[in-house]
């Protein structure tokens, strides 16, 4: 059974940092993306971030030039290094895993990250 989960939330000030790390197991599918995405109260989930097998990367406006998502891809691994926080980062961050020709996605649970002022 696919079984995607997150590390490394918490709590911190503005301009603190954090390392989200997701470890993907009993996929069966071949992963070509690896997605971040978060949610905040209220709000609906967008995406955070996302690198593909090859290395190519995505990041949404709000987080680019802060965040650099990273992917290992013998340990079926994506991070999310955080640095430069904002409070209106805080969220449930969730990562994600995409096989693009079988339409098939995974989640995890997802990992509290809460930044104050």
């Amino acid at each position: 059974q696919e079984l995607l989960v997150e590390s490394g939330g918490g709590s911190v000030q503005a301009g603190g940092s954090l390392k989200l790390a997701c470890l993907a197991s009993g996929i069966t599918y071949s992963i070509d993306i690896m997605n971040w995405y978060r949610q905040a109260p209220g709000k609906p989930r967008e995406v955070v971030a996302f690198i593909t097998t090859g290395g190519e990367t995505y990041y949404s406006d709000s987080v680019k030039g802060r965040f650099t998502i990273s992917r290992d891809n013998a340990k079926n691994t994506v991070y999310l290094q955080m640095n430069s926080l904002k409070p209106e980062d805080t969220a449930v961050y969730y990562c994600a895993t995409d096989n693009v020709a079988k339409q098939l996605r995974d989640w995890g649970q997802g990992t509290q990250v809460t930044v104050s002022s």
